[in-house]
């Protein structure tokens, strides 16, 4: 059993026991609820800000502790006021270290947040939308194509957008109506080996009218060029800013030189 199988595993004793504690009627009484969620669409389409996706990461199924002393409102609010497009916070506790309670706090950051967890039932996005997220996340790897969809139209029926993740090219059917935003992982849930440039090839099957997002393994300005170069406008970075000791200064740095470059080239 590979690490994503144990994952999903957890994840279904997980939501049982979280559907016992509290009901989807309880959840919907959330001061978050009935908010106006934000578009993570548009804020990806906007020229004027960088398309990147800051996670926030303590650690993970690879590497282990990643950052265990980060404050969530202090790298978020940083992460938010150095002109991230939007927010992903980890709310898998067991293997990523996350919190419902990270999102519900990341919260005082008005732009979107992607609640990033292993979503497999409905009860998941009813929860997302109570914490205060924007987007979800479906990860093509541990889902059907018509789970894909049935979720996807269940998230967007609570207004919350879809970020579909896939992997390898057989994922590729997973794409639907239902899902704007089309991630590439360059990192292989099942291995964790990171291969950027078998990535991109792969991207360039995903339908022209999908919003297309990088995700993982992106470490420098020249990795998110050559992203660029080939069609995406979001890039999902965390680890590569939460494995400094102040990842607010390393995102802040991140930017700079990203803004830099622009004003050059």
């Amino acid at each position: 059993m590979n690490i994503l199988d144990k994952i999903i595993e957890q994840k279904k004793i997980e939501v049982a026991e979280r559907k016992a504690k509290k009901s989807i009627e309880e959840l919907k009484q959330s001061e978050f609820f009935g908010r106006e969620t934000l578009s993570l669409k548009q804020f990806l389409l906007d020229e004027d800000r960088t398309g990147i996706i800051a996670e926030f990461k303590r650690k993970s199924p690879s590497k282990g502790m990643i950052n265990g002393t980060a404050d969530v409102v202090e790298v978020t609010s940083a992460y938010r006021a150095n002109g991230a497009s939007c927010l992903s916070v980890l709310t898998d506790e067991i293997f990523f270290g996350g919190s419902t309670e990270d999102l519900i706090k990341a919260r005082v950051n008005n732009i979107p947040i992607l609640r990033k967890d292993f979503i497999i039932d409905e009860y998941q996005i009813v929860e997302a939308k109570s914490m205060g997220a924007d987007v979800i996340l479906l990860i093509a790897a541990c889902l059907t194509p018509e789970e894909v969809k049935r979720l996807a139209a269940f998230a967007k029926s609570l207004s919350l957008e879809v970020l579909l993740e896939l992997h390898d090219e057989e994922e590729l059917q997973h794409i639907c109506n239902e899902t704007e935003i089309v991630g590439v992982n360059n990192r292989n849930l099942k291995t964790f080996i990171v291969d950027i440039e078998r990535s991109i090839a792969m991207s360039k099957k995903i339908p022209a009218d999908k919003i297309k997002v990088a995700e993982s393994g992106i470490s420098s300005i020249e990795n998110i060029n050559i992203f660029k170069q080939n069609g995406f406008r979001g890039f999902l970075i965390g680890e590569n800013f939460m494995k400094e000791a102040d990842p607010s200064k390393a995102f802040a740095t991140f930017v700079s030189q990203l803004k830099n470059q622009s004003t050059r080239t």
